[in-house]
């Protein structure tokens, strides 16, 4: 039996100062560092706009083409004071209105409860009920009649991207307007996550194009990113060996490509630990890499192997979590903490907004 996980060792010291608050004005000019996977060592200090010619005409690169929702939703309690709500996914037929959500507000949540939830400007309001609590802090709501309650959110950015209140002054309204567009990868386009693949956020058009002049193929699969990645992980994670549930879909044109790169003597660079996860989740028990769709709970962590990606484009992730716990079992944990010491040290950026890694 393998030893018991301690998160403790995967801490580390990061200043405040180092978590990116802004997208650069260029996605691909974030700062790139290049780690060899076998050696665990820092090869190269680049930019994501130089992947061209750091991947080889043979390679394939994975990206997760989910959409984020505007999941984030600001109002109030019928009853008086602030309230927010994310919105996690639909339940039911879309005729119930009802939805799964988070709930931020002050004193007990409680079923029969009522909020009012408004859009920025003269977007009208929208009512809600909370009808059912449910374990983890979670809750249903049912809207009523009228708009989508899409159309009165924002782009749900991590807590720890901070933001002022929702003022309706120009500079807060350009604020969600950047929010809503860089918080979204430029192939995004099958609506249904809360979170968006950060990795992806680096990629532009442009660089997809010089990419694909280059030889490198993208291929493409889905995985809604859920509320669980801004929480920290629970005690009960690391004993049921399992995260929480994300839908996901990996079509047979992926599969073909990733066989094709195979056959070609090719690496599968996967954009991201979500692309990762999907790819990982779909392996038989005969090895081989089968398309399909559904939700996965796959928890990556030291010791477990990868048997279908060769190199990793990812950013900086937060202590402790499962995002770094999967960054670490695929490079070594001493090594990518080390590599983690040098990015604090060089001033890279951390985090949705912030700088990337390449494994190779």
């Amino acid at each position: 039996m393998s030893a018991p996980l301690d998160l403790e060792e995967f801490a580390f010291e990061l200043p405040p100062e180092r978590i990116a608050q802004q997208p650069l004005a260029q996605r691909d000019r974030a700062r790139l560092m290049v780690v060899g996977r076998a050696s665990g060592e820092v090869i190269d200090e680049r930019e994501v706009r130089d992947l061209p010619s750091l991947l080889g005409p043979d390679d394939l690169l994975v990206v997760n083409t989910t959409r984020v929702l505007a999941a984030r939703l600001r109002g109030r309690k019928a009853s008086g004071g602030r309230a927010e709500a994310l919105l996690i996914a639909p339940e039911g037929a879309a005729e119930t209105r009802r939805y799964r959500a988070l709930i931020q507000s002050r004193g007990r949540l409680r079923v029969g409860a009522e909020f009012v939830f408004s859009g920025p400007g003269d977007a009208p309001s929208l009512g809600a009920e909370l009808v059912a609590l449910h374990p983890g802090g979670e809750v249903s709501l049912v809207f009523e009649a009228g708009a989508s309650p899409y159309s009165l959110g924002e782009a749900p950015l991590p807590p720890y991207i901070r933001r002022s209140g929702p003022g309706d002054d120009a500079t807060s309204q350009a604020q969600r307007r950047e929010d809503s567009e860089r918080y979204q990868t430029v192939f995004a386009r099958v609506p249904g996550a809360v979170a968006a693949p950060t990795a992806g956020l680096h990629i532009t058009r442009e660089l997809l194009t010089s990419l694909e002049t280059a030889g490198v193929r993208v291929a493409e699969v889905v995985l809604h990113v859920g509320p669980g990645t801004f929480r920290p992980l629970r005690e009960e994670d690391l004993v049921r060996g399992k995260l929480h549930g994300e839908r996901y879909s990996l079509p047979q044109a992926t599969v073909d490509a990733v066989k094709e790169t195979r056959g070609r003597g090719g690496r599968v660079v996967a954009v991201g630990t979500t692309s990762t996860r999907v790819l990982e989740s779909c392996v038989g028990s005969d090895g081989q890499l089968a398309a399909g769709e559904g939700e996965t709970e796959l928890f990556i962590r030291p010791g477990q192997p990868f048997r279908v990606i060769d190199g990793l484009l990812t950013n900086f992730h937060l202590p402790r979590s499962s995002l770094l716990l999967l960054v670490a079992a695929f490079t070594g944990t001493d090594a990518i903490l080390d590599a983690y010491r040098q990015a604090v040290a060089g001033e890279y950026r951390f985090y949705s907004y912030g700088d990337a890694m390449l494994i190779l």
